[in-house]
């Protein structure tokens, strides 16, 4: 009994994580049909109102309202539709250049593979927050650059994965096949080898989802990531800790989203791990 419980529990873990990113993805969705107001339009008659379930609260802003009256709800949302656009960029651009990278350094080795090996050693050996933070103040602050630059920050894990699973599948029976009746390299790659790879490289990318959106929390903390108005939880949380001790619910709520947020991501991509290696507990 005690090792079937220990089995299921990751499972259900699984499940509720699923369901939170799910919701969370929904709502960002539906933010603009949402019934909330403007996230960017300030009341000055209920500014830095409390939560609901503390005396104070203003009705019609359910999780109150930040120092210069804005809806920390819809706030709330549309910084997760934020979040989640950089989050699913980034790894958009870093899967390009990892996968790519990791592919050809698998297939060809030799030269090819050293230089590659060089490039995620050299990649490796950059401190990631203070490139960002150069680039985006040479470049400025906007999404497609802090999507730009953490995607080319990013790439090592997609790049260190595929090539190693390259190696194990490039003398394949299937690939060997492939290349006998014809078809041209892109295609192995793509059409075998890929497909072959695809769960790892799907794990992979869970993972750095999660981490872009930390990265970009972070940056937006510091001043250097998306530029106000727009709605980001790390913006929030920065813009918050001015009133942390009057209205520390401006620093509470938007963090414990964004806890709560790369946790699932986190469960739900160890999930994926736990399945393609065939464990369950």
């Amino acid at each position: 009994m005690s090792a079937q419980k220990v089995r299921t529990q990751p499972g259900l873990a699984v499940i509720i994580a699923a369901a939170t990113l799910a919701l969370i993805v929904i709502a960002a969705l539906a933010a603009p049909l949402l019934p909330i107001p403007d996230p960017d339009l300030p009341d000055l008659h209920a500014r830095s109102a409390p939560p609901f379930w503390l005396d104070g609260a203003v009705p019609g802003h359910l999780l109150g309202t930040d120092a210069v009256g804005r809806d920390l709800l819809s706030r709330l949302i549309h910084g997760a539709r934020t979040s989640l656009a950089i989050g699913v960029g980034v790894t958009l651009v870093a899967a390009v250049i990892g996968i790519g990278l990791g592919l050809v350094a698998g297939y060809f080795g030799g030269a090819v593979d050293t230089c590659v090996s060089f490039l995620i050693t050299a990649r490796l050996a950059m401190p990631v927050v203070l490139i960002c933070l150069a680039s985006v103040a040479v470049f400025g602050a906007s999404f497609t650059v802090i999507t730009a630059v953490l995607g080319a920050m990013l790439w090592d894990r997609f790049a260190l994965v595929a090539r190693s699973m390259t190696k194990s599948v490039r003398a394949a029976d299937f690939v060997t096949a492939a290349r006998l009746q014809g078809a041209s390299t892109i295609r192995v790659l793509l059409t075998e080898v890929v497909l072959t790879i695809g769960n790892q490289l799907i794990v992979i990318a869970t993972l750095e989802v999660g981490l872009a959106i930390v990265l970009e929390s972070a940056l937006s903390f510091l001043g250097m990531g998306v530029p106000p108005p727009t709605a980001s939880w790390g913006l929030m949380i920065a813009e918050g800790k001015e009133e942390l001790l009057f209205a520390p619910w401006l620093v509470i709520i938007p963090g414990t989203a964004l806890f709560v947020l790369i946790m699932a991501i986190n469960v739900l991509g160890d999930g994926l791990q736990r399945d393609r290696t065939g464990e369950r507990g």
